[in-house]
């Protein structure tokens, strides 16, 4: 059996990023937990239409990804993706207003939880389709060495997905034309109920990549920092020339596979172990250690987070609904 890479963790390493850096990440993670949050009670009220999954425990995860790239970067999301279009900078009321179905979301309420995009921020889609993503990625990075525009492109997608065929036939593509891309498998542990073991005979997914000839790293999924200094790394690289990486964050869903979910093949013991390794408040402790930020400055962003998922959920309500009529529009030709 091949050798598990070593696993990168940066949180109690010191690391000369700006101070800003370090409580963006903090911001955005905060942004993604309330949001998420807020939509879990919203659903289980049957005030949101639809499914839901939820991208709580992996927050991390996306904050990482998504500091290291720039605006006009692409990335391409699944079906758990609010975590990384809120990373990459999406307005919280028209994401609201797009999981209630109303016209001011961002997909004009036909999207839902499960397709949002934005092109201007780079936003390509979230994806219903278990590894849909990553073909598209691909395309999007060709484009850009096409175009020779510098861009790099980030596709999501989890440990499930890694074992789909679409995975290893864009990984390989990738790798042949020397492409500007982030292959960053979130293994949350689960594919659906299907833990990582019993679909894989490797220790850790980031090993796949030495079967494309691109470097596979694997990383603490919950530590910001370490997530976005690999992703630095691999962001610097692509931009190069010198193609693909593989990024394994490991991570946790608290939740089951959608809100709703019971979650009986998940042991009790297993959640409140990772429950216990929550990357808020441990990032919050090392920001608090470093002297990045007090107490009192923390506790005022979680009120300005409060407040925002607040007015974002009345944006929402306050919106008005699709007609009839506007299921005809925005087809393409």
């Amino acid at each position: 059996m091949p050798e598990a890479p070593p696993l990168v963790a940066a949180e109690r390493a010191a690391h000369p990023l700006p101070a800003d850096l370090l409580k963006g990440l903090h911001r955005t993670m905060l942004r993604i937990r309330r949001f998420e949050e807020r939509a879990v009670e919203l659903f289980l009220t049957q005030e949101l239409p639809g499914f839901l999954h939820s991208y709580l425990g992996q927050e991390a995860s996306a904050a990482g990804v998504c500091a290291a790239l720039r605006r006009d970067d692409y990335i391409t999301s699944t079906h758990r993706g609010h975590g990384h279009v809120i990373a990459k900078g999406l307005q919280l009321d028209r994401m609201m207003a797009e999981l209630y179905g109303r016209t001011t979301g961002y997909c004009k309420g036909k999207g839902g939880s499960m397709h949002i995009a934005d092109f201007s921020r780079g936003i390509l889609g979230a994806n219903g389709i278990v590894g849909g993503g990553i073909p598209i990625a691909v395309g999007a990075a060709l484009s850009a060495k096409m175009r020779r525009s510098g861009q790099v492109v980030a596709t999501f997608f989890g440990d499930g997905a890694s074992s789909q065929g679409a995975f290893h036939e864009a990984a390989n593509l990738a790798s042949c034309w020397t492409l500007p891309i982030l292959f960053v498998c979130e293994n949350n542990q689960y594919a659906v109920s299907t833990h990582c073991g019993a679909q894989m005979r490797i220790p850790d997914v980031a090993l796949r990549g030495a079967s494309y000839g691109f470097p596979g790293i694997k990383v603490d999924g919950n530590d910001p920092v370490a997530v976005y200094l690999v992703t630095s790394d691999a962001v610097e690289r692509a931009r190069a020339g010198g193609g693909p990486t593989l990024i394994e964050t490991k991570t946790y869903k608290w939740l089951g596979h959608y809100v709703g979910d019971p979650g009986a093949y998940r042991p009790k013991e297993e959640v409140a172990g990772w429950k216990a390794n929550d990357p808020l408040p441990r990032y919050e402790r090392y920001l608090i250690e470093r002297g990045v930020m007090g107490e009192a400055e923390i506790e005022a962003v979680r009120g300005e987070v409060h407040a925002e998922v607040e007015a974002a959920v009345e944006f929402a309500r306050s919106s008005p609904l699709p007609r009839p009529e506007d299921a005809l529009e925005d087809f393409y030709a």
